[in-house]
């Protein structure tokens, strides 16, 4: 919880720590569980913190990059292997991407005949497919539903047939935050499956089967998932078997951090008032969750004032902006609690800061500790 480090900070306190050999030691135990010639890149897109791609670039194969910032920022960080995708991609994303030598997950026909066209020689690209039926639980659907992610099947003969270009693979990311490990080993042995009939069919030389991430983590119970299962799926000679998990990477590696600026009753509720909130950690109000939370005791006072407390009661958790939806945790039960204390979110390492609306009100952005 490093709350040493947290009670050294300038009151009120407010901080990211991202803990890098947290995240070399998760890399590892992810790779540990996946089949043993698979290929690992981390998805930037769950935490892109110079510290933590440069990190992840070489505890892991390589990185996942879904827009032309993140692809400078794994250029920065020295990705040895860089895999681009995203559905918007511009003429200008394309030819960067192009000039670093990802290899492009192209997501519809229009984009592999744009591609084609900005290539000066035929590059290697992997092609979506929004496949029908293929889903899995989780919080998020990308595709076996009507989405904007990748090709439908119905188009694979079209474009396989596009010049300008050779099409080596498939990528086939279905869910966000899957629980289920056996389902998700199930899934990536269906596609596999599918890969290869579906490359004999349209005459691809099939050399690349990309499964994305979709590694779930419970934020509130603490259960993740089971990657045993994915241990036993058998990769076909000749192809590359792709994972690019995020959220299970980088969640436990980083912690959010916020003084408690007031504790306050009011219509029978009692609210923890936090320097912080959903501007800077936005994933528990985005998905309707509570997000528990550890207290780090500051005993200073140096105020001339009562000290605001409570004990043995339920507390919000909320933050500092002009709204009631400004709400990280309900109904906590806390034992003591004091302004001037600080709370502590554990699993903040993954969509927390990124996905966060920073500049509404335009409070001071956390600091990041890097340990």
């Amino acid at each position: 919880m490093h709350a040493d480090l947290l009670r050294s900070l300038d009151s009120p306190a407010c901080a990211y720590v991202y803990d890098t050999a947290a995240l070399r030691a998760r890399a590892a135990s992810v790779r540990h569980s996946l089949p043993p010639s698979a290929v690992l890149l981390y998805a930037a897109k769950a935490n892109g913190h110079p510290a933590v791609l440069a990190t992840l670039a070489q505890a892991c194969d390589g990185l996942e990059v879904a827009s032309g910032g993140e692809l400078a920022l794994a250029r920065a960080a020295g990705a040895s292997r860089i895999v681009f995708g995203g559905p918007a991609k511009t003429d200008a994303e394309l030819t960067a991407a192009l000039a670093a030598g990802a290899l492009i997950n192209v997501e519809s026909l229009h984009e592999l005949r744009r591609l084609a066209a900005l290539a000066s020689s035929p590059p290697d690209v992997c092609l979506r497919v929004n496949r029908l039926g293929a889903g899995l639980r989780g919080s998020h659907t990308m595709t076996g539903a009507p989405t904007p992610f990748g090709i439908e099947e119905s188009q694979l003969a079209p474009a396989v047939r596009v010049p300008g270009v050779r099409i080596i693979g498939f990528h086939l990311h279905a869910v966000s935050n899957n629980l289920d490990g056996a389902a998700h080993a199930s899934f990536v042995n269906d596609g596999i499956d599918w890969s290869q009939r579906t490359a004999a069919a349209v005459g691809i030389d099939l050399r690349v089967i990309n499964v994305g991430g979709g590694f779930g983590i419970d934020y509130v119970t603490g259960a993740t998932m089971d990657l045993t299962p994915l241990r036993t799926v058998r990769v076909p000679a000749g192809v590359e078997l792709i994972f690019e998990p995020g959220r299970l990477l980088t969640a436990e590696a980083g912690c959010y951090a916020a003084s408690v600026l007031d504790v306050k009753t009011t219509h029978g509720r009692t609210f923890a008032v936090l320097r912080g909130g959903t501007h800077h950690f936005r994933l528990p109000a985005a998905w309707g969750y509570s997000h528990p939370f550890e207290i780090v005791p500051v005993s200073e006072w140096p105020h001339p004032y009562p000290r605001p407390s409570v004990t043995d009661t339920a507390v919000d958790a909320v933050g500092e902006l002009c709204t009631p939806r400004d709400v990280l945790t309900r109904g906590q039960h806390v034992r003591s609690l004091r302004a001037g204390d600080i709370l502590v979110f554990p699993r903040a390492g993954a969509y927390g800061w990124d996905i966060s609306h920073h500049d509404f009100l335009r409070h001071d952005p956390p600091e990041f500790l890097i340990v």
